[in-house]
């Protein structure tokens, strides 16, 4: 990897804008706006981050065999980019559920969609 990138997962409006932030870091940004897109910028930049909100299958196909919208793509990271980090923002009546995810798959973070951007630049340190 010759640059940081973080991949911006962008699924739906209330998704952080914080590209401000990553430029202040040092990183570039790649913003894609569905997990096949996600999937096919993974195999090509291997990204440093990965920043996607989650969202939990409430009885939907992600029930059954996935947690919630990120599994797939979480679970092409070992093959892919086994060194990218992922940070997931989460409504706060989903919050429990990360947990879930966490067990099957490294997450480097978790927040709210409100949290201070000093916090996520913590994280991105």
């Amino acid at each position: 990897m010759t640059e940081d990138i973080i991949l911006s997962i962008i699924e739906s409006p209330g998704h952080p804008r914080l590209s401000s932030l990553y430029k202040e870091l040092g990183f570039r940004e790649i913003q894609v706006t569905s997990m096949r897109k996600a999937m096919a910028a993974v195999k090509n930049y291997k990204p440093a981050f990965i920043v996607a909100e989650f969202f939990y299958g409430y009885g939907n196909n992600y029930a059954g065999v996935n947690v919630s919208n990120l599994d797939v793509l979480l679970s092409s990271l070992v093959k892919f980019s086994p060194d990218t980090k992922t940070i997931v923002f989460v409504q706060k009546d989903e919050m429990e559920y990360v947990e879930k995810l966490h067990k099957l798959y490294p997450l480097h973070a978790a927040f709210l969609h409100n949290t201070p951007e000093h916090v996520i630049a913590d994280a991105l340190k």
